[in-house]
């Protein structure tokens, strides 16, 4: 399922290589306001010579706070072997602070801002640490990444550095460790029952063009019923959640759970309005087509997952949204059960106006926070250390994953395989133990990010299949840094909600034919009324002033 605190980012194409990592250090902060950054008297169990590549392990124990996203999928236990495994290897015992899920973001804020937040502060969205910022509660890491050789590394290798500047702040600096993926990974596409196809004559659609030429022909022969009956319209801000999301990249325009009020333009240079613009609107055309011949059930954007879900179960549908998780574990295993000879595969996302391209800017994670408790102590350099190896290394990031080697789990020429009896998501139902909630590997608190084999060595074939199809397609132009000061910030935040609500109510009624698609105009004027135009202003004008500040 959709993380709700998903990632919006607009970036900067910034040279690689060498100028590039030295422009990501940064010249470095002083302690306590000084011009220089001293870290002398900050190395008590640091190690003395510490490189990319190299496991981290402590000149003497150590022991560092975390905040601790606690998931009722797999509760927090003291006994797992991921806080002894931990220990061992790097002479660091972490003591989590644990925080229920559903109240994590709020208890995180009452955390920090009454000074008690622990040293490391994971799982955070950027941008949620901008509220800290003004009041120094956070440290600006950029100005201690000459600690960390193995972000570093991976940011210059993987030429990551525009998505760095996305989170950028008025003064040049960020304040969150984000986690980092080597590709870009995709999470939702349209999924369609294969026999169906084949008994038709049909073959899997590429296209959108090719999407509406199945469905017609599934209509022609189930005149009764709807080819495509959707889900993800529940418990989201908006309608069709998925479906937008990923229909939006083949008009390039993030809509649905990746949508954004400012989109970056980069054949014109600027800043725009996203619902605004001739992309977000042929993209409206094209569903409000597919529900006027009646190739989309119209509850698709008001009914519940469990009503979307049981209507292709019945039959009364031939195709829904899905996730590769939801396609194995629920789709196909419960049509498998009910229907005779069903099958179901999810296809890459069709290609439409934009070409073969994802959305830009998706190779970033939630990532870290350090309170600025921290630079206080004397063991910040070998603190700083430990969150490079444990969240960037490629050993780190194993662990983090799979656990122990031989114990956990098995690797052999890149692919890796559970030791019997433990079981992943389900991966076995009958198996006696869990990766997760047995031994606290694959926790989203540390295990994100990392290489594409890492990332994929997780992979069902079915989403082996998409997402290496998918990773091979173009990103599209990232936006150049624009951060706002903090009087812009909170003018902007007054003018976003409304903004958001409206275009989210009109895309409802275009497609639904509740409002014709002629008065396109109409409803750009009405967004003018509600401070579009200076809304955009307000963000390109921050692109230049950040431009001339830190060229």
């Amino acid at each position: 399922m959709k993380n709700a605190g998903h990632l919006s980012r607009r970036q900067v194409l910034a040279a690689a290589g060498f100028a590039g990592l030295a422009a990501l250090t940064g010249c470095g902060s002083g302690d306590d306001g000084g011009d220089a950054k001293d870290l002398s008297k900050k190395r008590n169990g640091a190690m003395r010579e510490y490189r990319a590549g190299q496991r981290f392990k402590a000149a003497k124990a150590l022991s560092f706070s975390v905040l601790h996203n606690d998931n009722p999928v797999y509760p927090m236990k003291n006994g797992w072997l991921f806080w002894k495994e931990l220990t061992r290897r790097t002479g660091v015992t972490l003591k989590p602070v644990s925080v229920p899920l559903a109240d994590y973001e709020k208890k995180r804020s009452v955390l920090i801002g009454s000074g008690d937040a622990p040293f490391l502060i994971p799982k955070t969205y950027h941008p949620s640490e901008v509220p800290f910022v003004s009041s120094g509660a956070i440290l600006p890491v950029s100005d201690y990444l000459d600690l960390m050789p193995n972000f570093r590394d991976k940011v210059g290798r993987w030429k990551l550095e525009p998505e760095i500047d996305s989170i950028r702040q008025a003064d040049g600096k960020f304040y969150l460790l984000p986690g980092l993926h080597e590709k870009a990974r995709s999470g939702y596409s349209l999924s369609l029952r294969t026999d169906v196809l084949d008994r038709l004559g049909l073959t899997l659609p590429t296209t959108w063009d090719e999407v509406y030429q199945v469905f017609r022909a599934i209509r022609a022969e189930y005149p009764d019923r709807y080819p495509f009956s959707d889900r993800w319209s529940k418990n989201t801000p908006y309608p069709a959640a998925a479906l937008f999301s990923y229909l939006g990249q083949a008009y390039g325009v993030r809509a649905g759970w990746s949508y954004d009020n400012i989109s970056w333009d980069a054949k014109a240079g600027e800043f725009v309005f996203t619902g605004a613009t001739d992309g977000f609107r042929q993209m409206i055309e094209f569903v409000r087509k597919l529900v006027a011949e009646q190739l989309v059930d119209p509850e698709s954007f008001t009914q519940n997952d469990d009503e979307a879900v049981q209507k292709l179960l019945g039959q009364k549908c031939f195709a829904i949204s899905a996730n590769p998780q939801e396609l194995v574990q629920n789709y196909r295993y419960n049509l498998e059960k009910q229907v005779k000879g069903a099958k179901i595969e999810m296809i890459p996302v069709p290609l439409g106006p934009a070409g073969e391209v994802v959305i830009g800017g998706a190779r970033l994670e939630n990532g870290v926070m350090v309170s600025s408790k921290a630079l206080k102590s004397d063991t910040f350099v070998a603190m700083m250390q430990f969150v490079d190896w444990l969240w960037y290394s490629d050993e780190g990031q194993r662990f983090c994953k799979w656990g122990v080697e031989g114990t956990t789990y098995t690797r052999s020429g890149g692919r890796y395989a559970l030791k019997p009896g433990i079981s992943l998501m389900g991966s076995d139902p009958d198996a006696p133990k869990d990766l997760q909630k047995d031994y606290g590997f694959y926790n989203g608190v540390f295990a994100y990010g990392g290489s594409w084999e890492l990332v994929s060595s997780s992979f069902s074939p079915d989403e082996k299949r998409f997402q290496d199809a998918m990773a091979r397609r173009e990103e599209l132009p990232i936006g150049p840094a624009h951060p706002l000061q903090s009087v812009e910030q909170e003018q902007a935040s007054l003018w976003e909600t409304p903004l958001r609500d409206h275009v989210t109510q009109n895309t409802l009624k275009f497609v639904l034919g509740k409002r014709p698609l002629s008065e396109w105009d109409a409803y750009v004027t009405e967004l003018k009324a509600k401070n579009m135009d200076r809304l955009v202003d307000l963000h390109n004008q921050a692109q230049e002033r950040y431009k001339k500040e830190n060229g």
